[in-house]
């Protein structure tokens, strides 16, 4: 990587002495043709002078000692604080790189000697290969670590989301990796069984990021996704399917904030933990949709739900509508039975069922909902919920 033998000892002095003259010119190009530039802050606008003005201090220097090793961008980036990679990209780097090979490219006929610009135009181009090079090593590296930073940024996020503790330190972290918190929230649980679990985790990051804000958190075999956006959530929940191991999706109720995107995620992971005791469940399914067996496996929240949907409203009338879902229910869902228990007739029942489902929104006729529906008789009785008088 030395300069080419045939250059002279008159071509370095030159080069040496016009330094100056080059960050000048550097810098003026820099501002003229870089609209990124002329946007940053100032204090990055004039780290940003620094690290090009180091760049041609180290060519010129590199250029009149052919024994010294060419600086890479780790050295010439030196000087800049490491969040200067977050202002500009790899590609506003290599445009700082072009820029100056540039510069020292349209100054070439003055500062070589007689003969040798062209040796001059071939050694510029190849220190800003290597430093190019060793750019994006920097950035590889840069990306890397945060990369890593914001994996466990992530998993402590997606872990405090799940037991619930939703402080304003949760909300900076959130925000800090780029949760907007804008239109609806879903949680979606499901399992896991790939070995490659950061790998799956960032592939559906990828798919997620363009409909939606994603956090997603891998616990064991369980896999936890948080939505928020603006857009069709459902749709972006059944892309997201194949991506989840076999067995039940579990989607929570819709959430408007992160203390309830925590209440959300603890219902879709107890119908995570329940979706076994419904054979036929669709995949996706509700939290809500859940509710019978959730109570079976000891879900407080999901047990109140049920009663203070359901039975509660139905108590609080005269007593017809509750007393004929009893009948119906405990009679083998039969309206002819039900109204001889009833001594009305079956339209009459049939009608009062209805009312039942307006108010509800079980249908008693249909055979899951009914199911929904006994359950939380029983429930109510059995907490005490008394019927109107």
């Amino acid at each position: 990587m030395a300069p080419s033998p045939s250059t002279s000892p008159e071509t370095q002095r030159r080069v040496r002495e016009a330094a100056g003259d080059l960050a000048a010119a550097t810098m003026r190009r820099l501002d003229a043709d870089l609209e990124w530039y002329r946007a940053l802050p100032a204090e990055d606008r004039s780290w940003v002078g620094l690290v090009a003005q180091a760049g041609i201090t180290a060519f010129v220097q590199w250029f009149s000692d052919p024994t010294r090793a060419p600086a890479g961008a780790g050295e010439i980036f030196s000087g800049a604080p490491p969040e200067l990679t977050r202002s500009i990209s790899l590609q506003h780097t290599l445009q700082l790189v072009r820029i100056g090979v540039d510069v020292v490219e349209a100054h070439s006929d003055r500062l070589a000697a007689p003969g040798e610009e062209r040796e001059l135009r071939e050694a510029v181009l190849r220190y800003s290969r290597e430093v190019a090079f060793s750019a994006a090593d920097v950035y590889a590296r840069a990306a890397e670590v945060r990369g890593a930073w914001d994996a466990r940024l992530e998993a402590l996020v997606v872990d405090s989301l799940v037991r619930g503790d939703v402080d304003d330190s949760l909300r900076s972290r959130v925000a800090a990796l780029g949760w907007r918190g804008h239109g609806a929230m879903l949680v979606v649980v499901g399992t896991t069984t790939s070995s490659l679990e950061e790998v799956r985790a960032t592939d559906l990051r990828r798919a997620t990021r363009r409909e939606a804000d994603v956090l997603v958190g891998i616990q064991g075999d369980r896999l936890v996704v948080f939505l928020s956006g603006d857009g069709d959530l459902g749709a972006v929940v059944t892309s997201l399917l194949p991506r989840f191991g076999p067995g039940p999706v579990v989607v929570g109720p819709p959430a408007q904030d992160l203390a309830d995107c925590a209440r959300s995620a603890r219902a879709a992971l107890a119908g995570l933990q329940a979706a076994a005791a419904w054979a036929n469940a669709p995949r996706p399914v509700q939290a809500d949709e859940l509710l019978p067996e959730r109570v079976l496996v000891g879900d407080a929240t999901a047990r109140r739900q049920l009663v203070a949907r359901a039975y509660a409203p139905l108590a609080a009338g005269q007593g017809a509508l509750l007393d004929t879902l009893t009948a119906y229910l405990g009679t083998g869902r039969s309206l002819e039975a039900a109204a001889r228990s009833l001594y009305v007739h079956p339209n009459t029942v049939r009608y009062r069922l209805r009312r039942v489902a307006e108010i509800t929104g079980w249908d008693p006729l249909d055979a899951r909902d009914s199911y929904v529906l006994q359950t939380s008789v029983a429930l109510g009785r059995l907490d005490g919920v008394a019927p109107a008088s």
